[in-house]
């Protein structure tokens, strides 16, 4: 199973855009994260729509961080990303009428909706400021 890891890839960017101080080409990015820049273009896109990034054409052109690191949280950015799902597994519609699946999908939407409440607290309470001071405890 794959999982889908746009979260940690667009954080991973947004710390280096902060630490570095600067406006990152669609390129650059691209190859930072090993894909193409019509992909990065498209997730950037749903950052400057949620108002974390901006992005300037033409020559010397590029994206940067739209506010300080210190104001943007892991949580802005994956509800940025419009993420349909924290976790991959879910309830199941094989047997709408079964009691038995009713009762089982009932606990299983209980324990999703607690721990998607504490994922989306502990990624309010990470800002970017935050992962980038982890860099230099992790860095050679």
């Amino acid at each position: 199973m794959r999982h889908d890891t746009r979260l940690a890839r667009m954080l991973h960017v947004l710390v280096h855009m902060h630490l570095l101080g600067g406006t990152e080409t669609s390129e650059t990015i691209a190859l930072m994260l090993q894909t193409n820049a019509v992909v990065v273009r498209r997730v950037m896109g749903r950052l400057r729509d949620s108002g974390l990034v901006t992005s300037t054409g033409g020559r010397g052109g590029g994206w940067r961080l739209a506010r300080a690191a210190k104001m943007i949280t892991a949580r802005d950015v994956f509800e940025a990303l419009e993420s349909e799902n924290v976790f991959a597994i879910g309830a199941s519609a094989d047997h709408p009428h079964c009691p038995v699946e009713r009762a089982v999908n009932a606990k299983l939407e209980i324990a999703l909706d607690s721990a998607q409440q504490a994922l989306l607290k502990s990624l309010g309470g990470t800002t970017l400021e935050e992962l980038a001071r982890a860099v230099s405890k992790l860095a050679p």
